[in-house]
């Protein structure tokens, strides 16, 4: 369980909370099924529940479910807790202001990204949204959403600066990025964006928390040729295991199931073991920064 309750975000706590019922259930010997008749729930409420998919959680479902599992009086009060939480407090990008921007699969994501302590990624078109600059993110909304006023384009780049925060938090996020060669080819916006976005790529990569490197064309095939992926891990005093967040673009979602997350995760590592290292990688940033 997580000791500092009151400094966790709500989306950490419904992630936690979710983790937790879910281990308590299986710990008690029941099924989903068993327990929404028990309850008179229908199954997605559950279902819910255990994913932390909820914007907040009720008390008393949570009391309830402790009742049925016959949680110990401790437990239940530290699982109460984590509901609460959820009812008295909001995600920065739940104001009014990113409402309008943000859809389900954005809106989820968020919560993981901001919960993690260390993300993997690997972006083959375009700079990990991390690491991009105002100017670049808002050439990339502007082509990927073609009628979007200009104010909704505003927010759009706002909530990406905004979600950088999580690389300069205490402690940092820890940014592990594995990108394509084609990355730094492809002139997003022309040579007036890209030159000062490669150079806030070189600045990024000096930073302790954060490693970048590259897969050259000459690398050859390699496993994840068949699209962008990042994987999620969490803090060791969490209940909550890694998992993986794919996109594309009408939606994006979350594969949790273990055989999943590790096939991505040996993935991962097979392109990091092919990409040069940073020093080599920094190299070919700056050997495109200079052929722009």
């Amino acid at each position: 369980m997580m000791t500092d309750t009151e400094a966790a975000t709500p989306t950490l706590c419904r992630l936690q909370l979710g983790s937790e019922l879910r281990q308590i259930r299986l710990k008690a010997g029941l099924t989903s099924t068993q327990v929404v008749k028990k309850l008179l729930w229908s199954p997605s409420k559950l279902t819910r529940l255990e994913t932390g998919d909820n914007a907040t959680v009720e008390p008393s479902d949570i009391m309830a479910l402790c009742q049925v599992y016959g949680v110990d009086e401790a437990t239940a009060e530290q699982l109460k807790e984590y509901a609460a939480v959820t009812k008295t407090k909001r995600d920065w990008w739940q104001s009014t202001a990113f409402r309008p921007v943000i859809g389900p699969g954005a809106n989820a994501f968020l919560g993981l990204e901001s919960s993690a302590s260390v993300v993997h990624t690997y972006q083959s078109e375009w700079v990990p949204g991390l690491l991009q600059t105002p100017e670049y993110v808002r050439v990339l909304h502007q082509n990927s959403h073609n009628g979007r006023s200009a104010e909704d384009i505003d927010r759009m780049v706002e909530l990406r600066m905004r979600r950088q925060k999580v690389l300069h938090r205490e402690p940092p996020l820890k940014y592990v990025v594995v990108i394509s060669e084609s990355v730094l080819l492809r002139q997003v916006g022309g040579p007036s964006i890209m030159r000062p976005q490669l150079a806030h790529l070189i600045k990024a990569a000096s930073e302790p928390n954060i490693k970048v490197q590259v897969v050259p064309f000459k690398a050859g095939l390699h496993r994840c040729m068949n699209g962008a992926f990042c994987t999620l891990h969490f803090r060791d005093d969490t209940a909550l295991k890694p998992l993986v967040h794919l996109e594309h673009l009408a939606d994006s979602w979350v594969l949790r199931r273990q055989p999943d997350v590790e096939l991505y995760a040996e993935a991962f590592n097979d392109l990091q073991a092919l990409a040069p290292g940073p020093e080599e990688s920094l190299s070919l940033i700056k050997k495109a920064m200079k052929e722009l």
